[in-house]
């Protein structure tokens, strides 16, 4: 995947994390008591785009943050 397009949904994950007031330790433990196992170093390189998002965790972040696709993927 492109670096700058993974940095680009990592700050859309954090920015979306920020405006719900959760932390990433919440995220992350929500994520793991649903079967995904991300750390909140994990989450972390997410947000800034060093750690690949696979398709059962974004699908997890979006129910768990409460936001659409869209919102996720972002390019602007």
């Amino acid at each position: 995947m492109n670096p700058k397009i993974e940095a680009r949904i990592g700050k859309n994950i954090r920015k979306l994390r920020e405006k719900k007031k959760m932390t990433q330790n919440g995220v992350s433990l929500r994520l793991q008591l649903k079967g995904c196992d991300v750390t909140r170093s994990a989450l972390a390189k997410i947000e800034v785009g060093q750690r690949h998002l696979y398709p059962d965790e974004i699908v997890l972040l979006k129910e768990i943050l409460g936001v659409s696709y869209e919102e996720i993927f972002d390019l602007k």
